[in-house]
């Protein structure tokens, strides 16, 4: 029997409940029963109050948790999100990991929400690394035409230069290229410079020579197609002309912005190197849209699609 997927719900107060009520509605039957929504029953059916789409919640596989105390109104912060959030993840994770499922797709949570819950995490991310005992991992967004795998992710631009050590670049480049050859392919990957022209001769700045260049050096040594450091402001426009297979990004808003301008409804946020298999959508909880029926599902569905793939090629087993 093949695994199911399960599905996060998310911040409760988001418009997590109506994106999974709507791609779940667009499903056949056969189909729906592949899933299994780690969430709120209440928060689900409140969903479709609002979508009117037919679905029959009671017929959903719903792990379901209470939410303490009345449901959360929508577009509503508070801390008995953040606390429903991480419970719905949890126990995600834990039937991840005994095989139960086999990939899980979270819907977005609210970082504020959570960390007042006392739950201080910089997002799913760091999240899902500690509860299944990760030391870290690695944040790829995935797209049709541009896939790009980050150095480092929540932090802010002067610690993201600091990070932005051969140690950690060199680790990037093989997990990027461990995740591609799953699904048997061996990727071309480039890897961005972090200064302006790679620095210029060191002119401006020495961290592309010293830092990442050594990095791509030992990773060419290991076998791996990657080239580089090559400048930012060329390398995307490269890639997504299919110069490339995955960019390197070197940190959070390198990577993020050149694939939201060319993939913003279709990207896929994807946790590579976990012990277990997990991908999202590449959007918040919308709070200002929320439970006004207007919250579009397309992210959620291309994630849907890149989890069943991630089923069909299981970890090891390239």
């Amino acid at each position: 029997m093949t695994p199911l997927i399960g599905i996060t719900m998310g911040e409760p107060a988001g418009v997590g409940p109506e994106i999974i009520v709507k791609s779940l509605a667009q499903m056949t039957p056969e189909t729906r029963r592949g899933y299994r929504v780690f969430g709120n029953r209440d928060c689900l059916a409140a969903a479709e109050a609002v979508l009117n789409t037919g679905i029959d919640i009671a017929s959903l596989n719903i792990h379901h948790t209470d939410i303490l105390g009345a449901r959360i109104p929508f577009g509503q912060l508070d801390p008995r999100g953040g606390e429903a959030c991480f419970r719905f993840i949890e126990a995600a994770v834990r039937e991840a990991e005994a095989g139960q499922i086999a990939c899980i797709v979270t819907a977005p949570i609210n970082k504020a929400a959570l960390n007042a819950a006392g739950h201080h995490y910089d997002g799913h991310t760091g999240m899902l690394a500690s509860l299944t005992g990760s030391k870290s991992s690695f944040m790829l967004l995935a797209s049709v035409r541009l896939n790009v795998i980050h150095v480092s992710t929540h932090v802010s631009l002067k610690d993201a230069i600091t990070r932005a050590a051969t140690p950690r670049i060199l680790a990037t480049i093989r997990a990027g290229h461990a995740h591609f050859a799953r699904f048997g392919t061996a990727p071309r990957i480039a890897v961005a410079g972090i200064n302006p022209h790679c620095g210029e001769g060191g002119l401006f700045g020495h961290e592309d020579d010293d830092q990442i260049a050594p990095a791509v050096a030992q990773a060419q040594a290991e076998g791996i197609n990657a080239v580089g450091p090559i400048p930012a402001d060329t390398v995307y426009h490269r890639a997504y002309n299919g110069a490339f297979d995955l960019v390197v990004a070197q940190y959070h808003d390198q990577g993020h912005i050149p694939i939201k301008l060319v993939a913003f409804d279709t990207a896929v946020n994807v946790s590579v190197e976990l012990p277990i298999d997990r991908c999202s959508v590449d959007h918040g909880t919308a709070f200002d849209i929320a439970g006004k029926g207007i919250a579009n599902n397309t992210n959620l569905n291309h994630a849907l699609a890149y989890a069943a793939m991630l089923a069909a090629h299981p970890k090891g087993k390239a």
